[in-house]
């Protein structure tokens, strides 16, 4: 299954474009953004968990990337509330769950196999934010080019350009205007190498997740990846 892979190429996923399909795991559903592979996948997605299911326990041999977005992801490790952020390196397994249901965002085999961070953040949490020109930023992880953060911008702010090498967002409070476009929250917007458009918070402001320098690596990745033809 190909989903947004070609990465050579800038994608808007807004909400009313989310399609909703359910998991081979009753009770859990997801929003395709990007993927390539059948269900064993490097993909992105949102994952919605209904109250009370469950992921059997499994195994994530290129890793996993979590942003909670609403409710209380849970798993064997512990429980996290909306804003936490979460990073399972390569080799890692888990059994994840849900008692009242949650939605995150989540990244599967995107790292590199010798990356073998464990990471744990509450974003909500003021002291992980500082000031950091102009604007807001809590910084997730860093490691080689790859850079992972929360942005918030104060209303009708501009972005300074960061996205040269490439980025992928998820907008999560206000709204992201991209060329005169709005993105409200739950907008997924990835841009390619060398593409650079302006950045600017709606009139309420805007927050949102942000990764750079990933891309030239999983653009060959991809390119390997995809079925010849």
């Amino acid at each position: 299954m190909l989903v947004n892979a070609d990465f050579t190429r800038r994608v808007n996923v807004t909400p009313d474009q989310h399609r909703w399909v359910t998991s081979p795991q009753g009770g859990v559903e997801r929003v395709m953004l990007d993927r390539i592979g059948a269900e064993q996948a490097r993909a992105t997605s949102l994952v919605r968990y209904a109250a009370s299911s469950h992921f059997p326990a499994h195994r994530h041999p290129g890793g996993e990337e979590i942003l909670v977005l609403t409710g209380i992801f849970s798993d064997e490790g512990g429980d996290y509330p909306s804003g936490w952020y979460i990073r399972n390196p390569p080799g890692s397994s888990h059994q994840p769950f849900s008692h009242e249901g949650a939605t995150i965002f989540v990244k599967l085999r995107q790292m590199s196999p010798d990356d073998d961070s464990q990471v744990r953040i509450d974003t909500g949490d003021s002291t992980n934010w500082h000031r950091q020109e102009g604007r807001d930023v809590c910084p997730l992880f860093s490691r080689g080019t790859e850079r992972v953060s929360l942005q918030r911008l104060a209303p009708n702010a501009a972005f300074p350009d960061e996205a040269a090498g490439g980025a992928e967002l998820l907008v999560l409070k206000g709204e992201l205007v991209i060329e005169g476009q709005g993105h409200p929250p739950d907008s997924w917007i990835r841009l390619p190498i060398g593409d650079q458009p302006r950045l600017i918070a709606g009139p309420e402001g805007a927050t949102f997740y942000l990764k750079t320098g990933h891309l030239s690596r999983i653009t060959a990745e991809a390119s390997e990846c995809a079925p010849r033809v």
